[in-house]
């Protein structure tokens, strides 16, 4: 795992070495840079694959130049495929050899995580992989063109900060700024099977893949589908143990962890695990559940456990390295738990992120499908009416009053502050489904794939939006800070495209979250791992905040802004002692602190 960095134009050349510097957590072990007139193509090295001087980016060849972050899973697979004179034992070269045979096309070759940054002639190529596990952020000005793996490393180069209120609604609304918008006005994101073409001074963006290409319904009975998903699990698996340094992986008392290490031990390599708790909230604790699963797998497992102290110390530092809000609390927890990681020497972490996704592992997708089915109601004029007279803040009534006004419904599991909350909240009026305007390409795809369930709708948004701009920039940032790789093996492009290709209706039918996969585990693993309850990372946060009065800074931040009612914003942190409107608290938490850096 590394980060990639450019200019294109004029550049000063202290400043881009600061702005490179300030990304070194990504890549501590070399720092490579070509300068050239009118550009600077640098990268910072986490070595992984093929340790050695030879695997030093960027590479070059005659005029290309490639930097690259991430892992290409297939490469040993490509390298028999490719005409080519490699010189390391990595991934990396693999990029060039691809694009020389396969032009722009290689990237649909590559199999894994990546930000690559590819320079031929004066042509710069930016691709972000599939899935968004690897973040790449841009910048352009009448001067140049800027490049980089995280937002510190083009904030230096802004004329002044301004506030994107693209990214700010957006942010409200899904806990995370949607493509392309980021919170630093003019600097944009890349979203996952983009690339990016820049030359003479212009940029053009274009998709490479999508999960919806997959055609529905290939696949409709069940034991079929549950031994290709098997076996392509079980690959997918298999190709992420590779690596040429320690590696362990996290495990909670849930059927994704303990899934990845069941398989992993099939492939010989008993990792070391990590689980989280916390002193005082048996509530939020998974500590017993991981001691039973790593008991029944015979694994090593090291608790890792938290206090207020700790929470409270750390969460100032992961606010301020995630460069922008975030609203997921859980980012401060698993800063931790990669701190101590790496404390232990591991390199590469494997994690179970996409699994919920992919196989229906959210209670409410089987709520939402409930609701949706009231949309075929004949005589529902009334209730659409009633809906729109009898406001409530409560997210059941934005749920009910959009199937009786016949609008998109589902908005992503990560759907926070709904329309008419922002509306009551912030002193702007903000029309009533402004939301869809971010979900709006996604909804478009949709509508004109061959896909029609309402259940692949919820997976495919939540792929692009929760999974890829929330807990994935969560992953990679918090990951990262420790020069740390995480691997995800549930979010394989192979694997999601065979998801998308069986009969949806399998996934839940018999009204059970995640029954593929649990049918698949039923004898590999115990009957107390397959039923437990989800917990995730959820953690005391708001006890956290509330008791050392950290949400006053809301207030402050605020009466400077003047961005939300006062009368309002009063009820949302009076609301937080009841444990009311967590996420949304935490929301506006992490908004101020970050306005009160940058903006104020």
């Amino acid at each position: 795992m590394c980060s990639v960095f450019g200019i294109i134009g004029d550049y000063d050349e202290k400043r881009a070495f600061d702005a490179l510097s300030a990304m070194r957590h990504r890549g501590p072990d070399f720092c490579g840079v070509v300068k050239e007139k009118n550009l600077f193509f640098a990268h910072q090295r986490l070595s992984i694959l093929d340790i050695s001087a030879s695997s030093n980016q960027p590479f070059r060849y005659k005029d290309i130049l490639v930097s690259f972050n991430g892992e290409i899973y297939n490469y040993k697979e490509l390298k028999n495929q490719l005409n080519y004179e490699f010189k390391s034992d990595g991934d990396g070269e693999v990029i060039i050899a691809s694009y020389l045979k396969w032009g722009v096309d290689f990237v649909k070759h590559l199999r894994g995580m990546f930000a690559i940054a590819l320079m031929d002639g004066d042509t710069l190529y930016l691709f972000r992989d599939r899935l968004g596990k690897k973040p790449l952020f841009y910048y352009g000005d009448s001067r140049s063109f800027i490049f980089a793996s995280e937002l510190k490393g083009i904030v230096p180069f802004l004329k002044q900060t301004r506030l994107n209120y693209d990214a700010l609604f957006s942010y409200l609304s899904f806990l995370a700024p949607t493509p392309p918008f980021t919170f630093f006005d003019g600097v944009k994101k890349v979203a996952s099977s983009e690339y990016l073409i820049y030359k003479d001074g212009k940029a053009q963006l274009k998709r490479y893949f999508d999960p919806l290409d997959a055609s529905p319904n290939i696949i409709t009975n069940k034991d079929e589908a549950l031994y290709l998903i098997e076996e392509k699990l079980k690959e997918s698996i298999k190709l992420r143990l590779d690596a040429h340094t320690p590696m362990a992986s996290l495990l909670s008392g849930g059927i994704d962890s303990a899934t990845i290490n069941f398989y992993a031990k099939q492939n010989s390599k008993n990792l070391q695990t990590y689980t989280l708790g916390y002193d005082g909230y048996s509530k939020y604790d998974e500590r017993q559940n991981a001691k039973e699963s790593a008991e029944f797998l015979g694994l090593q497992n090291k608790e890792v456990v938290i206090d207020k102290d700790r929470f409270l110390d750390a969460s100032e530092a992961v606010i301020d390295g995630l460069d922008e809000p975030l609203n997921d609390p859980a980012s401060v927890p698993l800063y931790l738990l990669f701190e101590q990681i790496k404390k232990d020497g591991f390199r590469v972490v494997l994690s179970g992120e996409g699994s919920d996704e992919l196989f229906m592992g959210y209670r409410q997708y089987f709520e939402y499908l409930d609701i949706e089915r009231l949309s075929n109601l004949k005589n529902k004029g009334w209730l659409k009416n009633y809906f729109r007279s009898n406001f409530s803040n409560k997210r059941e009534w934005e749920w009910y009053k959009r199937i009786f006004e016949n609008t998109t419904l589902f908005r992503t599991s990560g759907e926070c502050f709904s329309d008419l909350q922002q509306n009551n909240l912030l002193k702007r009026n903000i029309k009533d489904n402004n939301s869809l305007k971010y979900l709006k390409p996604y909804i478009d795809r949709f509508a004109n794939s061959t896909h029609t369930d309402k259940a692949t709708w919820y997976s495919y948004i939540d792929l692009n939006l929760f999974q890829a701009e929330h807990f994935l920039a969560k992953l990679d940032r918090v990951s990262m800070a420790h020069s740390i790789e995480s691997r995800t093996p549930f979010l394989d492009h192979e694997l999601a495209s065979l998801l998308f290709s069986i009969d949806p209706k399998l996934k839940y039918e018999d009204g059970v979250t995640k029954s593929l996969l649990k049918k698949i585990m039923k004898n590999r693993l115990n009957a107390k791992i397959l039923k437990r309850k989800k917990k995730g990372f959820s953690n005391p946060y708001m006890e956290y905040l509330v008791d050392a009065n950290k949400l006053q800074i809301i207030k402050e931040v605020n009466e400077k802004t003047g961005l939300f009612r006062d009368d309002e914003l009063e009820n949302y942190l009076a609301s937080a002692k009841q444990g009311n409107f967590k996420q949304h608290i935490w929301g506006l938490y992490t908004l101020s602190v970050w306005m009160k850096k940058y903006l104020l």
